[in-house]
């Protein structure tokens, strides 16, 4: 069963990259009836497929229209998974608001959407912004909302500096302590979160989960 769940995971993860959006359907069909874990299915394969069509466009391997092939067949397999998820072990025991978006001047929002699903799997409760959202938005809404992280993402190397506007804004607004910022993205990395003085980097969507609970233990 070990080495079928692997080989399933990875023709998953093909299936992305391939643009292949029925077998993408038909794999996730596979996983579900062999009982395999629908999360892990969407990180290992889903998402793992993701981060690579992500990095052939870096390369300029791919372009914007395959990337968004890419996309489809990633959303369609997230179709049959999604209704197939369980509340992870360890889940936030009371709903934790976060705020999630993507920051003005970009509309790439796959990686935010899985962040989204993923954070909502382990309990917490999600403030979804959509993309292209400004740096005050996210600080208005994080208020009126009593969230207690701001998640923020670019796929833009031009559009860096709206998250470090975000974290100016609280700084001058005297409210930084308040929130927990967490950002990610292809051109973001530690050293630049470190540089803005943001609360974490995640460099996926599990890796997103896991730091978001240390965020709130750090707090507790």
């Amino acid at each position: 069963m070990a080495n079928n769940k692997e080989e399933l995971l990875k023709q998953l993860a093909d299936a992305v990259v391939d643009m292949d959006e029925e077998k993408a359907v038909e794999l996730s069909q596979i996983i579900v009836a062999e009982g395999i874990d629908a999360y892990e299915a969407i990180e290992k394969g889903l998402s793992a497929g993701m981060e690579v069509a992500g990095r052939l466009f870096e390369e300029e391997e791919y372009f914007i229209p395959e990337l968004l092939m890419c996309s489809d067949a990633m959303y369609a397999g997230l179709g049959v998974l999604k209704p197939h998820l369980k509340a992870k072990e360890g889940a936030a025991e009371e709903k934790v608001k976060i705020v999630i978006g993507v920051i003005e001047g970009d509309t790439h929002d796959i990686g935010k959407n899985l962040v989204k699903i993923l954070l909502e799997t382990s309990g917490y409760e999600i403030i979804d912004l959509g993309r292209d959202i400004s740096p005050q938005k996210f600080i208005d809404t994080a208020k009126e909302q009593d969230a207690k992280i701001i998640a923020i993402s670019t796929l833009m190397t031009t559009t860096m500096d709206g998250l470090a506007e975000v974290i100016r804004l609280l700084q001058q607004q005297d409210i930084r302590e308040q929130f927990k910022v967490m950002i990610g993205g292809a051109p973001v990395s530690q050293a630049f979160a470190d540089k803005i003085g943001a609360d974490s980097y995640a460099v996926n969507a599990a890796t997103a989960v896991r730091l978001a609970r240390q965020l709130m233990e750090s707090v507790a």
